[in-house]
């Protein structure tokens, strides 16, 4: 997990957000490959191990479909380096071309499939049952096909992004207060965060 990932997570708990506090026992060319996060509030304690951060119980779904890569990315319309984009479950699958299309953005895979691993800085891997991070600090979010059909994880994505970016994903038109479906077809979407 990137270190400066640390200032964006949240305390995936029922109560008021909150940030986490990083105790480091591993630490590699930045990259927190041991420790415990914790949270100053409720008291929980989270571990990352081998570079993942283990944030809860992360739902247990049969990966489904993703858009590739260059769909993504256009319909994501990010331009320039800098920030996050968080990709949910079988969508961390194109971590790779993801990254070399938005140069200098870091990726966060949350409740990606099994045997993918950490490569900060560029990918941070985080398990949950929510998207750990603060409302309002992404740059974006891919939603997998088995995530974005589910009201609750489009309602996250759309907590997770900053005013006016933009969250993607596949199914059925999202009916969530928070986005604003820019456009849809073959069963595909694309809305912005108001």
């Amino acid at each position: 997990m990137f270190i400066e990932l640390t200032d964006h997570l949240r305390c995936p708990a029922d109560h008021p957000e909150q940030f986490l506090v990083l105790l480091p026992d591993e630490i590699i060319a930045r990259s927190v490959r041991a420790g415990r996060l914790g949270c100053p509030v409720c008291g929980r304690t989270y571990a990352v191990v081998e570079g993942i951060a283990e944030l809860g119980e992360a739902p247990s779904l049969t990966p489904g479909r993703a858009l590739d890569a260059g769909a993504a990315h256009v319909f994501l319309g990010l331009q320039g380096p800098g920030g996050y984009l968080v990709l949910v479950g079988s969508a961390a699958a194109a971590w790779r071309e993801l990254s070399e299309l938005n140069p200098g953005v870091a990726l966060v895979a949350v409740n990606p499939p099994d045997g993918l691993a950490d490569a900060a800085p560029v990918l941070s891997v985080l398990r949950s049952p929510i998207i750990p991070v603060k409302t309002r600090s992404m740059r974006g979010v891919v939603l997998g096909g088995e995530f974005s059909a589910d009201p609750a994880w489009v309602a996250e994505a759309g907590r997770v992004t900053l005013p006016g970016l933009r969250v993607v994903g596949l199914g059925p038109e999202p009916d969530v207060a928070d986005l604003e479906v820019l456009a849809s077809a073959e069963g595909c979407w694309v809305a912005a965060r108001r």
